[in-house]
């Protein structure tokens, strides 16, 4: 039985009205294209750093961090750390990007038409953005059953739908008003309210379970393999190595990432906001993993079953008291809203200013216009991303299939980008080798695991050893691809 009451309901409702108000209200300030894509690369070091946390926290986040808890122990905050360091190290360094905040652009493939041409602007957008729905297209639905699960809503006839449909129009409004303003104004918010929510409800589950229960918990259930990955017999050194790849590939090009740094308003800010936030990322996966934790101390095996990504919205149905309840589903939204409001934007900005850059060279669109479309993109996106997230059946990890999904456009951005910034001899021939290599391996993985008559191959192969090649398959194509080519028919080098 939920204790979701109507003082839970009052401050939910608050909270969404702040929050929709605050959004709208900066939509006046939106006068051009680049304002609204990259707030006029004004954003400042505070804003970015409360606006990238918020974004790379969302329902979907606690719910995948949770289940790694819950099925790995404290193992499964491993990512965490790697990201951590993966910030860390870009945002000292300022590998790759620096010279991708220099070179003025909204968007990766931009960067790409520079030195590879618009062959490759157009193709490495399409795979951007194939990545980018296929992999945030389960986002509704995990909020949707968070909420469903936490707030004790009965699951039966359309309540999933209608609560994934209120989510997705509440954040849709204020993004295509007010496009990155908008964003990220709402994201300082969001950032505020769920912080308090998050270590608000760590300390009382702590203080309900205890630390030695959760250690114990964990120790008995998977032994020293819930504290070391590597001896965990669901994780192992191929988890660590793919897990590497794809979040310092996350660091170095995912869109809703990289549109901070183009954003900030100058190289510097931007590495700052990667330093000054890698902590972070920490306390993402480790907070949300206690929780899960916490529900595999506190419910039957027999309770949760296979779905084990219900267990901690069911603990924490039961477990938090009235008020603390509306605090943590304001928290939840708020990191939901931010998460989908700045995909929305960063694939849209992919959308316009990449896949339609034919269109716009023809028939040049005013600022007015430009804008327009800007907010027709995002409106339809949303929708994509209501239909998809009512009909893809997900199935065991949420953090695996996001992981090979994002892989679909992270092992050849990664590749593309290094070798654009780094590398003389890379060129256009070894870029679209790069895009098809990292591409293929992946969505080959995706559809064999879907197949009843190869889904047993897929899981024999794995996520991570797929996701491993595709990394791999994308630099030899790269190399293989620029050495083939005739070194005077390379396009011009990007000026670092």
């Amino acid at each position: 039985m939920s204790n979701f009451s109507w003082l839970d309901g009052s401050i939910v409702g608050v909270y969404l009205l702040a929050t929709m108000t605050a959004g709208i209200m900066v939509r006046k300030y939106v006068g051009r294209v680049e304002t609204f894509l990259v707030a006029g690369r004004e954003m400042n070091l505070y804003l970015g750093i409360a606006s990238l946390a918020a974004t790379e926290f969302g329902i979907v986040t606690c719910m995948y961090t949770a289940q790694n808890g819950y099925d790995k122990g404290f193992a499964g905050a491993t990512p965490g750390i790697l990201f951590a360091l993966a910030y860390l190290i870009v945002g000292k360094t300022g590998f790759c990007i620096e010279p991708m905040r220099r070179a003025g652009v909204i968007t990766l493939p931009e960067m790409f038409e520079k030195r590879f041409g618009s062959g490759i602007r157009w193709l490495s957008g399409l795979v951007i953005i194939i990545s980018g729905l296929l992999n945030m297209g389960i986002y509704l639905r995990m909020g949707g059953e968070f909420l469903i699960s936490v707030a004790g809503i009965s699951p039966q006839g359309h309540t999933l739908e209608i609560m994934m449909t209120v989510l997705l129009l509440a954040v849709a409004v204020y993004t295509i008003l007010g496009g990155m303003l908008s964003v990220l104004v709402t994201d300082f918010l969001q950032f505020v309210v769920m912080s308090a929510g998050l270590l608000l409800v760590t300390m009382l589950i702590i203080y309900k379970v205890g630390w030695g229960t959760l250690m114990n918990t964990v120790e008995s259930h998977y032994g020293a393999g819930g504290f070391n990955p590597l001896l965990n017999a669901d994780m192992g050194w191929s988890f660590i190595i793919f897990n590497s790849l794809v979040v310092t590939a996350c660091v170095l090009t995912h869109q809703p990432v990289v549109q901070r740094v183009l954003a900030a308003k100058d190289s510097e800010t931007g590495r700052k906001v990667f330093t000054q936030t890698s902590f972070f990322f920490v306390c993402r996966f480790v907070i949300p993993g206690i929780w899960g934790i916490a529900a595999l101390a506190a419910l039957p095996a027999g309770l949760v079953g296979e779905n084990t990504r219900a267990a901690m919205p069911l603990y924490l149905s039961t477990v938090l008291p009235v008020g603390l309840m509306g605090i943590l589903v304001a928290a939840m939204l708020a990191a939901d809203m931010s998460t989908d409001s700045s995909y929305l934007l960063a694939y849209g900005s992919v959308i316009y200013n990449d896949l339609l850059a034919p269109l716009r060279r023809r028939f040049r669109p005013t600022e007015k216009r430009g804008i327009l479309w800007n907010r027709f993109i995002v409106a339809a996106l949303g929708v994509f991303f209501l239909f998809y997230g009512l009909w893809y059946p997900l199935k065991g990890s949420v953090w695996a299939y996001l992981t090979i999904t994002a892989t679909i456009g992270f092992a050849s951005m990664t590749t593309l980008l290094i070798s654009c910034c780094y590398w003389k001899r890379a060129n256009n021939w070894g870029a679209a080798g790069a895009i098809i290599a990292g591409a293929v391996v992946p969505l080959s993985y995706l559809v064999l695991e879907q197949v009843p008559a190869t889904h047993d191959f897929a899981l024999w192969i794995g996520p991570n050893w797929s996701g491993i090649a595709a990394f791999t398959g994308s630099g030899l194509a790269m190399v293989a691809g620029s050495l083939l080519k005739p070194v005077g028919q390379s396009v011009k080098e990007v000026s670092a």
